[in-house]
């Protein structure tokens, strides 16, 4: 099944500017990269690329994802690089709901901080974690 992908406007105003302005062209490439992913969705589950942090059987599935920058040596997973997503099963589309380098959330738990951005900027999604 193909997904339509958005990138939410937190995501695009927050973290994917710092990815932007560290990686410049490559960071075009790597969205292109991540959206072409997100938009078969369910292949990266098969591979263990992405994890289901939600009930995998509701409409509505909080995922993570790892992702590497395009024209580097390091791995998806050694790379720190996240995405958080909110599958929507009934309307086929993949939200982006974060992008980010784990220590981009300052320290503590990385799930704790990402747990918490969601909460507060995205209310629609609070209930399910």
């Amino acid at each position: 099944m193909k997904y339509e992908v958005l990138f939410e406007p937190f995501t695009e105003r927050h973290y994917i500017r710092t990815f932007a302005k560290k990686y410049k062209s490559a960071w075009d490439l790597t969205s292109s990269l991540i959206r072409e992913e997100l938009e078969q969705i369910d292949i990266l589950f098969l591979k263990s690329i992405a994890e289901h942090i939600t009930d995998r059987q509701a409409d509505i599935v909080i995922c993570k994802t790892e992702f590497k920058i395009a024209g580097t040596q390091i791995s998806r997973h050694a790379s720190g690089n996240r995405c958080i997503v909110a599958m929507h099963k009934k309307t086929n589309q993949v939200k982006v709901l974060l992008v980010y380098y784990k220590n981009d959330l300052g320290g503590g738990s990385e799930t704790g901080n990402w747990i918490r951005l969601i909460k507060e900027n995205y209310k629609e999604y609070a209930h399910l974690l």
